[in-house]
């Protein structure tokens, strides 16, 4: 199969950038897309040019390393799957692919196709996490939690924190990913404790990370290849609203505007 790659290369975050056109010839069908930019590199260094810089990890759809534009579509096309998933055998021979990183002003780009993240880690900083005491692990059981809520709440810890609920939206909201965070916790006893002072905190730094405002435009859920739903965004309202009425993190002086 015969592939016309227009991808975008960029030095740093200071450089304009460009599209460069690649053609590949002999591309196996069999291949994971990933596996195709590899061979491309490959390809590259042996002609002394520079090789595409793209995040990998586990190539699994688990970790949420990878992850960029594929012809306007974050992750491609396929439904429920990452970048590492999608395989050659869904595009055709002469087939014209256009590949873009993350776009949001909360992701600069670091070179090529990598974006910077840390926005998201921040986020999580500030609360995303549950007070546990040290020591040995309690019995499973200890805590009785029921079934449904509890597939409720792994639903939204699915969440691999890739990005790309944020590069589909048209504001670069984050709040599927802040919502599924505050929710998976939230919905558990463990993270109860915490649920008030979490909602503020977590919005708090997602506006100051520069990230929009969400419209309902439901591109993310759209595009979220663990397909979570927007219903965690509700949720965090809730818990943003309850801790806002209740006064909760006013006493450091940081008031929410």
């Amino acid at each position: 199969m015969r592939l016309t790659l227009h991808i975008w290369r960029q030095k740093d975050a200071r450089d304009q950038g460009r599209f460069s056109t690649y053609e590949l010839e002999d591309v196996n069908t069999h291949m994971s897309f990933l596996e195709m930019l590899d061979v491309l590199n490959q390809d590259l260094i042996a002609k002394g040019e520079d090789p595409v810089a793209f995040d990998h990890d586990c190539r699994e759809g688990i970790c949420g390393s990878c992850g960029f534009v594929i012809n306007g579509v974050a992750h491609g096309d396929q439904p429920g799957s990452t970048v590492c998933q999608l395989h050659m055998r869904h595009f055709s021979d002469g087939d014209e692919i256009t590949i873009e990183p993350w776009r949001a002003k909360a992701f600069p780009v670091v070179r090529d196709l990598v974006v910077d993240r840390s926005a998201f880690d921040r986020i999580l900083t500030a609360g995303g996490f549950i007070t546990a005491r040290t020591g040995s692990a309690p019995d499973a059981n200890t805590i009785p939690i029921a079934t449904e809520t509890l597939e409720h709440a792994m639903d939204f810890a699915e969440c691999i924190g890739c990005g790309a609920c944020v590069a589909s939206c048209p504001n670069s909201a984050a709040m599927l990913f802040v919502g599924a965070k505050i929710a998976h916790l939230g919905l558990l006893p463990q993270g109860q404790p915490e649920r008030r002072q979490r909602g503020l905190a977590m919005v708090q730094a997602m506006e100051e990370e520069a990230f929009g405002a969400c419209t309902n435009f439901r591109a993310c859920e759209a595009a979220c290849p663990k397909e979570i739903s927007i219903a965690g965004i509700a949720r965090m309202n809730k818990d943003f609203r309850r801790a806002l009425f209740s006064g909760v993190g006013f006493a450091s002086g940081k008031k929410h505007e």
